[in-house]
């Protein structure tokens, strides 16, 4: 049988061998990984002219800002320490960006929850509600929040600036985990409603763990957002005690906008944390926001 199927095979047919990972870069391929590398490089170039020269005084600055140091300087460092209190400043910031991201996670949670798994009458207008609060630049509200928070006296305070921040992002987290809930499948919840489980614990002990490349999105944006939110910091926050990391930042760059190797100091300092948390959690980005595409 093996030699009459032998003997039937065309002569002029040839197997084509399997092709190694060399040969799957094709030119447009090869063309679309240099203009990425192209692109990144602009992007990485800045930052890197930038903590060069951190390590310089603003003499060598001005004489040459793009050779190498050679003898690294850390007196920016310290008098960004010191005498700008960056320090304090770092503190403020994280407790105005750590409270946000808890707020909007849970109150994001709860309101994606219901509107992905419960009927109920308006769910299409307050989803609706929700699509259109993305719309609404902070600059189209801030005269009427200013109003309301200078009222209840919350202006310079962190509360402040914690309240619309939270409200702000609310609009993105939910439509976020509302795409992610949805592909869970509705078995997992019933047999937990079979073992006596009440709708907290299906949503903390079910729905949460399984959500969690979503609530890791939410998170890490919301964080950037409220970290590098420079408009409501400096309206709201008058007070240098409560000021924020990149509200000193901007009063540094007023006060010593001449001082160039503090300012690359600065900057560096109000970078590095985003980069450490954006390189650390970059992989649960991409779960989270393509993780509800897939089903619809």
């Amino acid at each position: 049988m093996a030699k009459d199927l032998a003997n039937s095979t065309p002569k002029n047919l040839k197997l084509k061998k399997s092709s190694g990972p060399i040969e799957q870069f094709s030119i447009g391929r090869i063309f679309i990984h240099i203009t990425l590398l192209l692109w990144a490089s602009t992007t990485i170039f800045p930052l890197i002219w930038v903590l060069n020269n951190s390590f310089k005084e603003r003499n060598t600055i001005l004489l040459d800002s793009f050779s190498l140091v050679k003898e690294p300087v850390w007196t920016n460092y310290i008098t960004a320490f010191t005498r700008m209190n960056i320090g304090r400043a770092y503190i403020n910031s994280l407790i105005i960006s750590g409270t946000v991201v808890v707020g909007v996670m849970l109150f994001g949670g709860l309101a994606s929850y219901i509107l992905s798994r419960y009927n109920f009458k308006g769910k299409l207008a307050v989803h609706s509600l929700v699509m259109a609060a993305l719309l609404f630049p902070a600059f189209a509200t801030i005269v009427p929040v200013f109003t309301m928070l200078n009222k209840v006296g919350l202006t310079n305070t962190h509360i402040g600036v914690i309240l619309p921040q939270i409200a702000g992002n609310l609009a993105f987290a939910i439509t976020i985990m509302v795409g992610f809930m949805s592909t869970i499948p509705l078995e997992l919840e019933e047999a937990a409603v079979v073992e006596g489980c009440g709708p907290w614990k299906i949503f903390s002990r079910i729905v949460v763990p399984i959500s969690k490349p979503s609530f890791a999105t939410v998170a890490i944006f919301t964080f950037l957002w409220s970290y590098n939110d420079l408009f409501l910091q400096k309206i709201i926050i008058r007070k240098k005690e409560i000021r924020p990391i990149c509200a000193l930042l901007d009063t540094i760059r007023s006060q010593y906008g001449t001082d160039y190797g503090l300012m690359c100091a600065s900057v560096i300092l109000v970078v590095v944390p985003v980069l450490i948390v954006y390189l650390f959690l970059q992989k649960y980005i991409i779960k989270g926001l393509t993780a509800g595409a897939v089903k619809g």
